[in-house]
């Protein structure tokens, strides 16, 4: 019963924060929603910050399980805003919120893993060394997660999938390139 309870405060806190801010969203405002009294929510989740950010390490752990492996930049993107697709207002909400912090943890986490994924999954047969791996890594997770983060300060407006598509289609083979280049460094 308790995993059932506390997957019930979850729904009740994504159904409401895709009403309403964070800011207007009580413990009262959960516990009604899913009919529980406020000792199991209490029983759950110290405060709203933390049931916030487990909610949000929770959604992170599940994409990752999801990707193990991705097999272009676009499907690595695809994965980070997945949840802000499927509830553009609550992204939207906790983004602009005191918790912003926490989803913006989240997004990095995600882009991290998705551009590792993606780099491992697509050159694997490719002799990286082992620091230039990490610089290309982290290079495509800077652009990765700066790309949803300018998405959500303008309000989600525009068709950020499309406009990464573009992108990965104007710098095809820069990836390559950079392997190549850490190759034949290393050779030299």
């Amino acid at each position: 019963m308790p995993g059932f309870t506390k997957q019930a405060i979850r729904n009740s806190f994504i159904k409401l924060i895709n009403e309403r801010p964070v800011a207007q969203i009580t413990v009262k405002d959960i516990v009604e929603d899913c009919g529980i009294n406020r000792n199991s929510f209490y029983y759950h989740y110290q405060d709203l910050p933390s049931m916030i950010e487990e909610i949000v390490l929770e959604e992170a752990n599940e994409i990752i399980r999801q990707h193990p492996t991705v097999d272009s930049l676009e499907d690595g993107l695809d994965a980070a805003i997945s949840f802000a697709l499927e509830n553009r207002r609550a992204a939207l909400h906790l983004y602009h919120s005191s918790s912003r912090d926490i989803y913006e943890q989240y997004l990095w986490r995600v882009c991290e893993h998705v551009v590792a994924a993606y780099i491992n999954t697509a050159f694997s047969e490719y002799p990286i060394a082992g620091r230039d791996k990490e610089i290309i890594i982290r290079y495509y997770k800077w652009i990765c997660f700066g790309a949803v983060v300018d998405w959500l300060n303008n309000g989600m407006k525009d068709d950020v999938q499309a406009i990464f598509r573009r992108m990965s289609r104007l710098k095809k083979g820069m990836t390559e390139e950079m392997i190549r280049r850490s190759i034949s460094e290393e050779e030299s």
